[in-house]
């Protein structure tokens, strides 16, 4: 490896003492390696090309971030946990350096993730498409008016329902332990290439969570009087006016994270990741 991205959160020191000290262990044995916040995803994804591997600092929002700076780049991602979950990171602070060594030799494996590839139609307010990846979901909710919002939901063409709810996830395997399953959605093994439905908070509507093919086409359009808004990942937002169309399938794109680590059961250390503690 020749080209490495550091991309940590800014608000945790550690994080950022940590990226210091790797990208200095990295420069001394002749890797190019830049440094970069997780807030500035912009100045991250123009130093993604040509790079060889990114590594993040922090916990699964910092990987998010990081992901959103890859994609659609097949750049392989290595999670360093600083975090609470720690689903998606490999390392914890204390393996990150003698791990290194094994990276740069091209050990490991790599764990392909799906992607959700989400389109909003173009309104009068917002003349041209837009295009969003989502390694966790895509939300449709209520903005700063706390009342419920009706999405007319379609699979494949076909009409669904019209959900009355505060909004509507549509989840990865990946993002199946985050959002989703604080709405009441159930857990997929994160490599599976299902997609969840789930409606938050449902008002007098349909209420069941939908497990989706891996092919499936889901169409959401909103309807509201107050503004709505579009979240991909937690913290990329963008406003929905009423009457706009999301589009939403997995994406022909994958995110890939570099493993050191052996496989393990994913079942086997779902209840303590649940809770917090790293298995």
């Amino acid at each position: 490896m020749n080209r490495i991205g550091i991309i940590y959160h800014p608000l945790n020191k550690a994080a950022g003492e940590l990226a210091r000290k790797l990208g200095g262990i990295l420069e001394s044995q002749g890797v190019y390696a830049w440094l970069c916040s997780a807030w500035a995803s912009d100045e991250a994804r123009c130093q993604v090309e040509g790079t060889d591997l990114v590594l993040s600092i922090g916990g699964d929002g910092t990987i998010l971030r990081a992901a959103q700076a890859v994609v659609p780049r097949p750049v392989p991602i290595t999670g360093i946990n600083l975090g609470n979950l720690g689903f998606m990171t490999e390392l914890t602070v204390e393996e990150a350096e003698e791990k290194l060594a094994g990276l740069l030799e091209g050990k490991g494996w790599i764990d392909e993730r799906c992607l959700l590839e989400a389109e909003v139609a173009p309104t009068e307010q917002a003349e041209e498409q837009s295009r969003f990846y989502a390694l966790n979901d895509v939300v449709i909710a209520h903005g700063a008016v706390a009342r419920v919002i009706y999405v007319e939901a379609s699979i494949d063409g076909e009409p669904l329902t019209t959900y009355k709810a505060d909004g509507i996830i549509v989840s990865t395997a990946t993002g199946s332990t985050g959002y989703a399953l604080a709405a009441g959605g159930p857990i997929l093994h994160p490599q599976s290439l299902e997609m969840l439905l789930v409606p938050i908070v449902p008002h007098l509507s349909t209420s069941y969570k939908l497990v989706l093919a891996p092919s499936a086409v889901v169409g959401l359009r909103v309807n509201t009087s107050y503004a709505a808004i579009l979240t991909v990942d937690g913290h990329i937002n963008t406003p929905l006016a009423s009457g706009t169309v999301v589009t939403v399938r997995r994406s022909a794109t994958t995110i890939r994270f570099l493993r050191i680590h052996a496989g393990s059961s994913f079942y086997g250390s779902l209840d303590e990741r649940l809770k917090g503690k790293q298995p």
